[in-house]
């Protein structure tokens, strides 16, 4: 079992913040009022199935907003080492790989700290989106759930949503208490090895409880080696061999575990969680450069249903998050990155104005950063947000609409660096405003209409007004714009779906209008690792963003400062699925595509990194407890980008899955492999920041066959 710990000085931290007090406090009380006022009321709902969420707090299946979800066998079959690679190929969603140890979803275009990552509904603290070489604390393995929300309908997350949410859920915390009053045990056991980076993995999830009470405990490990490429590279890593068909330094060992568990009394429910995750990673870019990474999670919940008066239901979600990642040059430490951050959500639904219904929210956040050593590219920081939300929807005859807002304060401090001369402390503040309309019309038979339409305004991150000093994994000289203005955006999408039996399809086509999108740009000054200005030293730069070297003079990097620039992001979402056969066995053909085009609308230059068109194919068949897919997936060349940008090839992945389920007695078990790259082809990433920084350096992984056994008990 993966060792579980958790700082006591965490937990001391979360309990004594005084909105914590006060929350365990309303808990205890109105937990205990619910139980006295609705003792013989028994929740039946615990054996539905779970639905998409993070779109409707309502609850609502039936989405306006772009909405996916997995779960189940679905996620299982196509879950990666990285959050960003799993989600990768959803129409719509590419990632932003750098290796197989670290990768953000990029949503239509929008990447960083664009696209907002929840864990359970809550805010998920990391320094992910700080640099592309740093992971998401998150391993799929655990995960119960993924929902992607795309476009205008992420409003209520805030501004730093404006591309989309990603909400990874993990029933750490259970939602519903057991029908069994028994209190009977059940789990599942997840075994897994792969051939193209040697990786084993494992994870076990126990729950038990009864009608009053509900418990939860997981645990998982990963250990993986160089992953293997159809081509040799050279590698300079100490002990691994000088030239090999693998990605140099892109090893990994991972492991993590949580203890939750939840009360029921009556209509209201109150649990909590403790969860750990860490782990030690190549980061790819430089041979000899590691992460050693943990992070703590506390959180809390509290539900109450069926309250009297006007407000009939209340979510709480708090949590408190330690996040901490070194990176050592070889066995030295050398930048450390500290985030730690606590968080609130409050959603209230009421009840019914004529047919108008909704819920009103309060969300509030802390965030202090630090990062201490050479890559301390962003100075010390702390940032607190506080905002109020609403979402009301209205039932009509011929389907629905939606209204959002959403308003904030965001204060951002610059708290400099008592090791770092050239941070200087500073202060801004903004309040952002965002506004939402979305509509619905069941226009046909198995036909709807949506459309959303959103304005929204985001408060630039603290690297983004503060930077200044060298980011080696991104090879560049990162400096801040501390002038830097709310970014506005007026975001649009239009949707259609039709179903007929099996038969499904769907496309979005969607506009964001940016005023003044923050970008890097580069500048054509060349600096050193200290800031210096590193002109006539024999150096030019080629405009790619490398590294580079000259006349014995190492470490010189192009700069790139955060300038806002008015830009366009367009483009267009589909999927379908056609029967083909259905005759005790069934054949199904799945197609999807997406295109995106973002351009600086001054220039009419591309904005860098944007995916290319990409087309996918799939044959699905199923008989009884048998199932196969083949699955081909085709990006065309990137020939677009910014000045001095490597085009990236065309090309084609081959994949295909297999599963048995076996029925043992009471218990499941679920056979399957996967051959992922099945025709092996050398491919790169156009998403990808080391496509440009390091060219021919990391493409995507080789051959690779998966195969595992998840057994439900």
């Amino acid at each position: 079992m993966t060792r579980l710990f958790l700082r006591a000085a965490t937990v001391r931290a979360f309990v004594r913040h005084p909105l914590s007090l006060a929350i365990v406090a309303t808990l205890a009380s109105l937990g205990t009022s619910c139980a006295h006022a609705q003792s013989t009321a028994v929740r039946t709902d615990a054996a539905l199935p779970p639905v998409t969420i993070t779109g409707n707090p309502l609850g609502t299946t039936d989405l306006i907003a772009p909405t996916e979800g997995y779960s189940g066998a679905a996620l299982l079959l196509r879950s990666k080492s990285t959050l960003g690679e799993t989600l990768d190929g959803t129409p719509g969603v590419s990632s932003s790989y750098f290796g197989p140890n670290a990768s953000r979803p990029i949503i239509r275009g929008l990447d960083g700290d664009r696209v907002r990552i929840l864990q359970n509904s809550g805010a998920s603290v990391d320094a992910s989106g700080l640099s592309n070489d740093h992971a998401v604390p998150s391993d799929p393995i655990s995960m119960e759930r993924i929902e992607v929300l795309r476009g205008p309908g992420a409003l209520m997350y805030g501004g730093s949503a404006v591309g989309g949410v990603v909400n990874v859920i993990d029933n750490r915390i259970p939602q519903e208490r057991l029908l069994d009053a028994n209190g009977g045990v059940s789990g599942k056991l997840n075994l897994e090895a792969a051939s193209g980076d040697a990786a084993r993995s494992g994870a076990v999830l126990l729950e038990t409880g009864t009608d009053r009470f509900a418990l939860h405990a997981d645990a998982f490990t990963r250990r993986s080696g160089d992953v293997a490429v159809p081509i040799a590279l050279a590698c300079e890593k100490p002990g691994a061999p000088t030239v090999a068909n693998a990605i140099c330094n892109s090893s990994a060992q991972t492991q993590g575990g949580a203890l939750g568990g939840s009360v029921f009394f009556g209509h209201s429910r109150v649990g909590a969680s403790v969860s750990s995750y860490s782990s030690n990673y190549g980061t790819v870019a430089e041979d000899a450069v590691t992460i050693g990474m943990r992070s703590n999670r506390v959180a809390l919940e509290w539900d109450v249903d069926l309250l009297p008066g006007w407000i009939q239901n209340v979510k709480v979600r708090a949590s408190q998050t330690d996040y901490q990642h070194t990176e050592y040059e070889g066995t030295e430490p050398g930048t450390v990155f500290k985030n730690t951050g606590n968080d609130v959500r409050i959603t209230a639904r009421h009840a019914k104005i004529g047919a108008w219904q909704g819920v009103l929210g309060l969300q509030s956040e802390a965030v202090r950063f630090s990062a201490n050593g050479t890559e301390a590219f962003a100075p010390y920081s702390r940032t607190v947000q506080h905002a109020v939300f609403a979402f009301e929807e209205l039932p009509l005859d011929w389907g629905r609409l939606s209204l959002g807002a959403r308003l904030e304060s965001v204060q951002v401090d610059s708290e400099g660096n008592p090791l770092v001369a050239r941070f200087i402390p500073a202060s801004r503040s903004f309040q952002p405003r965002s506004l939402a309309l979305g509509a619905l019309w069941n226009t046909a038979p198995g036909w709807q209409l949506t459309t959303n339409l959103a304005y929204t305004e985001r408060a630039p991150k603290d690297y983004e007004l503060f930077a200044d000093g060298p980011h080696i994994a991104t090879h560049a000289y990162e400096v801040g714009n501390n002038q830097a203005v709310l970014e506005q955006s007026t975001n649009m999408d239009i949707g259609a779906q039709w179903k007929s039996g099996h038969h499904t399809f769907k496309v979005s086509a969607f506009v964001n209008q940016f005023t003044n999108y923050l970008s890097q740009q580069a500048t054509g000054v060349l600096r050193d690792t200290e800031g210096n200005g590193a002109e006539g030293v024999g150096v030019t730069d080629n405009g790619s963003g490398q590294s580079l070297e000259s006349g014995g003079v190492a470490d010189i990097l192009p700069e790139y400062v955060y300038t806002q620039v008015p830009a366009r992001f367009t483009g267009i979402e589909a999927s379908g699925k056609l029967r083909l056969l259905d005759t005790g066995q069934t054949l199904d053909l799945e197609l999807r595509a997406d295109w995106v085009r973002a351009t600086n609308t001054t220039t009419g230059q591309w904005l860098p990194r944007i995916a290319p068109v990409r087309l996918g194919a799939s044959l699905v068949w199923a008989q009884g407890p048998w199932s196969a897919r083949l699955d081909a997936n085709h990006s065309q060349a990137q020939t677009n980008g910014p000045a001095g940008q490597l085009a990236s090839q065309s090309y084609t992945l081959v994949n295909a899955a297999f599963s048995y389920r076996q029925q043992m007695g009471t218990n499941t078990a679920l056979w399957f492999a996967r051959l992922d790259n099945a025709n092996d082809v050398l491919a790169y990433s156009a998403t990808s920041i080391l496509t440009q920084s390091a060219p021919g350096k990391a493409p995507l992984p080789g051959r690779s066959l998966k195969v595992g056994l998840q057994l439900a008990f």
